[in-house]
């Protein structure tokens, strides 16, 4: 590998690792999406979604333009890497909850009390533990899928209609994790009804789809530049 595709690969690497541990720290913030636009949203509910939903569709478009540049060896490996970087920043996070705070805390900031100010910090790093076991068992599960997927519908068109198995791949795996999350998390850890899940699901599905389809011009402009200014790798 040359020394222009190694330091490609190591930002590839960076940005799908920064995304991901952020998906995990911003995704407990739920939005209304074009609130004031469609208030009654889809099937007459205001679509709510996790502001993870900023960041980690950014994963996927990775992981696309890693297995059309390097292969599925080298996409698996930042999927693998990224899954126990991400396991890392939880466990710091974790940590980080359990100390003792100190007073000096409190100065420049609107609360009253440590107590106050420790439950907003708390509030906003702490996962409960279903919802860390959806999104990891969702996130390992549909970006191992998505590159399979990937290399397959390559090896069927000889690698041409990159737009093609861009779009399969991120479409069919999207589908395989807003499933597991929201079925584990909404259905099984919180026990809402099955048809509300299933409202969720399909509504949040549909905006990843949207996102499916903004990215595809992306993966072709990133492919493009990386082969122009460093030739073809072979994997």
């Amino acid at each position: 590998m040359s020394e222009n595709y190694i330091k490609i690969y190591s930002i590839l690497m960076t940005v799908f690792v920064v995304m991901l541990v952020l998906t995990n720290i911003i995704g407990t913030k739920i939005f209304l999406l074009f609130g004031s636009i469609l208030p009654n949203g889809i099937f007459g509910n205001s679509i709510a979604l996790t502001a993870g939903i900023i960041t980690y569709p950014i994963t996927f478009l990775v992981t696309d333009i890693t297995s059309e540049l390097f292969g599925k060896k080298k996409a698996n490996l930042i999927v693998i890497v990224g899954f126990f970087c991400s396991l890392l920043s939880l466990v710091i996070i974790s940590i980080v909850m359990n100390l003792e705070p100190s007073n000096i805390w409190l100065t420049g900031t609107p609360y009253n009390s440590i107590n106050e100010i420790e439950e907003a910090f708390n509030t906003i790093f702490s996962m409960p533990s279903i919802l860390i076991f959806a999104s990891m068992s969702a996130y390992l599960v549909a970006q191992l899928i998505d590159i399979k997927v990937f290399h397959f519908i390559k090896k069927i068109t000889k690698s041409k209609y990159l737009w093609l198995r861009n779009n399969l791949s991120t479409m069919f795996s999207q589908l395989i994790d807003t499933i597991i999350v929201n079925t584990i998390f909404l259905g099984f850890g919180m026990g809402i009804e099955y048809q509300i899940v299933c409202k969720i699901i399909i509504a949040n599905y549909i905006v990843k789809i949207i996102f499916a389809m903004i990215d595809t011009p992306l993966v072709y402009f990133f492919v493009f530049i990386i082969k122009k200014k460093c030739g073809v790798y072979k994997y």
